[in-house]
């Protein structure tokens, strides 16, 4: 057994996509909502028996190795080694496991753990006073910067510059790090970040893949500064898979139920320290599609808390939106006093800001605040901008009580008539395009459905049966064919059948159709055996036997009406052999 077979035989897939999707058990399957598209319903599903994952609605599926790949966005050879070393699987070195993409990735992963060390001790030396002076000012006690990693880089700008030449790391790593930038007026690199509160990023998986720095001289612009992507698009970090502390955080928001999203890092963290650990940001960013299914993945239900200035304002309209077009349920957490969320767990106490957040309201009514601030109530015209600007985020809401009870709260609120808010929703619901009807599928039937099952299920079953169905002329009716051919094949080279095996050998819709079969729930009917599977075949041939008796009567009068009596009289005989056998 090779190490890949070897790795996938020894961890269990539902435990490895667990880590990233809320799962339910549904029999021998784990659905959940499908964490590499927007859906409301379920059609994500892993197979605890097969070991393998499928998605019904975007049709992305394969292995626990093929998942870590696409949901961390990592090679072959990356999720191997992740998959290893977070179950203590020992990875053997070889080459072929290995690629120039993944050697490079490697040593920017190696380069960004050097930052890290250097950034910590810099902090926690004497050229660090000043910086610990202003964490205890902001309240930030020494073991939670040390739980967060906090650091400081050196105003010189050739720390990391020295360290990395040290270690021989190649031009191409240099630049592609994003650590260090090429000096335009002369040869040489210089640190990217100088004189700044270092705050590390992390992937979902807990890995450094780049930074954020705080200017703490008040002449130094911008106030924060992130990694960059290099232009080449090999770097580690891309700003819109990345929300800090999510690493941190998930567990904590399936516990609770929910995400709190704040702006900054500082927010982060005095929030966590504030004993609510299911907070996250977006990394000083705009809130984007895939940050938002990554907090999905782990709660449908957010609590917005941004900085009450008209930019954090801004901020969480834009962001409602994004999470509302995502089907997020949405509360809107606003602090008194104009206080941020860092500044007010400082001011307030911990207790009172998780107080604030288990009473935060619904998203509608701080939108409906926001219309009144922006547009003149006194106007009909101002009133109309503040309908339009708010129909679409009722809209949304799935339940139609609350749609209508928000309805009529909006024109109470915009002071409109409740008539012209209905009417803007019928004139919504006619544009709404009806969605075409599905492809008709070729019905499964019953025993076509036992029969795969059962030799799925079973090495004996597969022995015992598939010689004798190989030569049953019904197959070629079988809807499920394509699936038969492949297991002969695989039977016959006498390897060891596995899905991933059976599915590279079908066309898209043959492993769509082995995926529906394996993932629908035949727990009332329990497995399938070997009799369940005789019995098919018996009744197989015995329908073969009904339409061959059919099929030479039909062919006896055809002959008579045609006066060809010589025939008539041949398939007689061959009718009576063959209802004599």
């Amino acid at each position: 057994m090779d190490f890949v077979e070897q790795l996938k035989s020894s961890i269990d897939i539902v435990e490895v996509v667990g880590q990233y999707v809320r799962l339910r058990k549904a029999g021998t399957r784990w659905v959940g909502l499908c964490p590499f598209h927007t859906e409301k319903t379920a059609s994500f599903g892993v197979h605890s028996v097969h070991q393998f994952y499928k998605c019904f609605g975007c049709g992305a599926g394969g292995d626990a190795i093929k998942f870590v790949m696409e949901i961390e966005a990592i090679t072959f050879y990356e999720a191997l080694k992740l998959l290893s070393e977070r179950y203590g699987i020992p990875m053997p070195k070889r080459a072929e496991y290995s690629d120039p993409e993944t050697k490079l990735r490697a040593a920017l992963y190696h380069m960004h753990e050097i930052a890290q060390r250097i950034y910590r001790a810099a902090l926690l030396s004497n050229a660090g006073a000043e910086a610990r002076a202003y964490l205890a000012k902001r309240g930030i006690e020494p073991a939670v910067a040390e739980e967060f990693g906090l650091g400081l880089s050196d105003r010189s700008g050739q720390a990391l510059v020295r360290e990395f030449e040290k270690e021989g790391f190649t031009q191409e790593q240099l630049e592609e790090s994003c650590l260090v930038v090429r000096r335009q007026e002369r040869a040489g690199y210089y640190d990217r970040f100088r004189g700044r509160l270092m705050f590390p990023i992390q992937d979902e998986s807990g890995k450094i893949i780049a930074f954020g720095g705080r200017a703490l001289a008040a002449d130094d612009q911008p106030k924060y500064l992130n990694s960059a992507e290099s232009e080449s698009g090999k770097s580690l970090y891309k700003k819109s898979r990345v929300l800090y502390n999510l690493h941190r955080a998930k567990g904590a928001i399936r516990s609770a139920g929910r995400a709190v999203l704040v702006e900054g890092y500082m927010d982060v963290i005095g929030v966590w320290a504030a004993g609510v650990h299911e907070v996250v940001a977006s990394c000083g960013t705009a809130l984007v599609v895939n940050q938002v299914r990554a907090i999905k993945r782990h709660s449908e239900k957010i609590i917005v808390n941004f900085d009450p200035d008209e930019a954090g304002m801004k901020a969480a309209e834009r962001s409602i939106e994004m999470l509302l077009q995502e089907d997020m349920t949405v509360r809107v957490l606003e602090l008194e006093g104009g206080l941020d969320p860092d500044e007010y767990c400082k001011a307030k106490g911990a207790e009172a800001y998780r107080e604030h957040v288990a009473r935060a309201p619904g998203y509608f009514y701080w939108l409906a605040d926001r219309a009144r601030a922006k547009f003149d109530m006194r106007t009909a015209e101002g009133r109309i901008e503040g309908l339009k600007f708010l129909l679409p985020a009722i809209q949304r809401v799935p339940d139609k009580l609350e749609r209508a009870t928000l309805a009529n709260d909006l024109a109470g609120y915009l002071g409109v008539e409740a008539g012209l808010v209905l009417e803007h929703f019928r004139k919504s619901a006619v544009e709404r395009r009806e969605k075409p009807l599905p492809d008709a599928k070729e019905p499964l039937r019953h025993v076509e459905r036992i029969l795969l099952s059962a030799v799925l299920a079973s090495p004996e079953v597969r022995r015992a049966i598939l010689p004798r169905l190989k030569l049953a002329p019904q197959l070629e009716q079988f809807t499920t064919r394509r699936i038969f051919q492949a297991l002969f094949a695989i039977e016959e080279s006498g390897g060891e059948l596995r899905i991933a095996d059976v599915q590279g050998r079908l066309d898209v819709r043959d492993q769509d159709l082995l995926s529906e079969l394996l993932f629908a729930d035949n727990s009332e009917e329990g497995e399938y055996t070997l009799e369940h599977a005789e019995a098919c075949l018996v009744s197989l041939e015995q329908a073969g036997h009904e339409a061959r008796r059919a099929a030479l009567k039909a062919r006896i009068k055809e002959a008579e009406r045609a006066g060809m009596l010589e025939e008539a009289l041949r398939l007689a005989q061959e009718l009576n052999r063959l209802e004599r056998a």
